[in-house]
């Protein structure tokens, strides 16, 4: 190494693909070109973490970051702010809710041009399916989109319809012909318009709007298109653990499938929601504790593939909360969570109180997204990966205050709670990343096939 601008990250619990154990990570140039023993790095510059855990850069697949077009909502530079404080180093962001939506090669460009000069992490961009746009599947394909979303229910913006079932087999025959890869939404309109509908500030009233049943009819159907088309489909948020028998058996017969879940749905429960507290309204809901168990044992067994925020803020007034003079009517709340920077300090805390280690959640959260975007050189602490790294003390609780969090709006559902812990650095490509007011943004713009 003599002669070589080197970088040493040096930690007694280094988060490898094998586990977790002593390691000096070398660095240079932006990319991880060794692990070694710990100590055995003689030459470059020694960051020591002391009894920091070293961990890969996590990758958030699912973040709605809404710009341009409803950038009060949320923005490139306060969503990968966020990002970069909570260790994530690259999102993929959805194409909704932007104005335009990315539909379209010039709704890409229209993101790609927003996105100038504010990126803090990495950043990709999803495609999205909506009726009438199969001839753009193909260009936006080739222009480097990760895959295209759609959605099966109303997505709650007129700009991004949802599909019939015709709709549905045209998009996945598509996608099967470009080998590209379907995200989606799958929520059955005709089970949502049945379920009872009360206004107001009981969560439970809500939860009964959004039934198991209306995940499980969606999701039969489309694994019955997926296994005649021959697409790959990739289940958004399962919140229900109805779902999971069904995964099981398409998998069995041969069909193309991965699913993912979120914090929220492991770590909070409907019998937690306060009255009218609507920073909990997300659709598909929070459902249950024992739904939620069932969710922690099918993640145990690898049945996901990646545990990310879908983190879909608003402006606190489209969320009636009462703190801002709302309503607290869940019916009329919009229907997400912001999270993009809580999500490892809160699934690090469930896991470890269930004995879960450090492995677990990077696997979860870091390796398993990355496959599942195609991220050949992110997610792992290998020769050859970006130095995407964080500096992850364990041990530390801290009470999440929503004033001091980064995302555009101070809303969330984690705001009061403790969690275990903390976020002290993170590196993207070797490089500290600083989330302060004049910081200069760093990330990228990624494309399919890139990276």
């Amino acid at each position: 190494m003599t002669g070589s601008p080197y970088t040493v990250f040096r930690s007694r619990r280094a988060v490898l693909p094998e586990g977790e154990r002593p390691a000096d990570v070398v660095v240079r140039d932006g990319r991880i070109t060794g692990v070694l023993p710990y100590g055995t790095a003689v030459e470059g510059e020694v960051t020591d973490l002391a009894g920091l855990a070293l961990l890969p850069g996590l990758v958030d697949t699912h973040v709605h970051v809404n710009e341009p077009g409803r950038t009060d909502w949320e923005g490139f530079a306060s969503a990968t702010r966020a990002a970069a404080a909570g260790g994530v180093t690259t999102i993929v962001d959805m194409p909704l809710n932007s104005i335009p939506p990315t539909t379209t090669v010039d709704g890409l460009e229209a993101k790609r041009k927003a996105t100038d000069g504010q990126l803090f992490v990495d950043t990709g961009l999803w495609g999205g399916a909506i009726p009438g746009n199969t001839g753009d599947l193909a260009p936006l394909h080739a222009a480097g989109v990760f895959g295209f979303k759609s959605f099966l229910a109303p997505s709650g913006v007129d700009e991004f319809p949802h599909l019939t079932t015709s709709q549905l087999e045209a998009a996945l025959t598509e996608l099967a012909r470009i080998d590209a890869l379907a995200i989606i939404h799958a929520e059955d309109p005709a089970v949502l318009d049945a379920a009872p509908r009360r206004t107001g500030p009981h969560y439970a009233d809500f939860l009964a709007s959004r039934p198991d049943d209306a995940e499980t009819t969606a999701v039969a159907t489309l694994l019955e298109i997926a296994g005649r088309t021959g697409a790959r489909i990739h289940i958004l948020h399962v919140s229900s653990a109805a779902v999971l028998p069904l995964l099981r058996r398409a998998r069995a017969e041969g069909v193309r499938v991965t699913a993912e879940t979120c914090p929220h749905y492991l770590t909070l429960a409907a019998e937690q929601v306060p009255e009218g507290d609507t920073a909990f309204k997300c659709c598909p809901p929070i459902r249950d504790e024992s739904n939620r168990e069932q969710l922690w044992q099918a993640l145990a067994d690898g049945e996901f593939a990646a545990v990310v925020s879908d983190h879909s803020p608003s402006t606190p007034d489209l969320k009636h909360l009462p703190r801002y003079g709302g309503s607290g009517d869940f019916a009329a709340a919009w229907g997400g969570i912001a999270s993009l920077q809580l999500g490892l300090p809160a699934i690090w805390t469930e896991a470890r109180r269930r004995g879960f280690p450090l492995a677990d959640v990077v696997r979860w959260m870091s390796s398993g997204p990355a496959a599942l975007a195609g991220l050949a050189r992110k997610g792992a602490i290998v020769p050859g990966h970006d130095a995407d790294l964080v500096a992850f003390d364990p041990d530390a609780d801290f009470t999440v205050h929503p004033e001091g969090l980064h995302h555009r709006n101070p809303v969330t559902p984690y705001s009061g709670r403790t969690l275990t812990g903390a976020v002290r650095t993170t590196w993207l490509r070797g490089r500290a990343v600083s989330v302060d007011a004049d910081a200069e943004p760093t990330g990228r713009l990624i494309a399919r096939g890139e990276s």
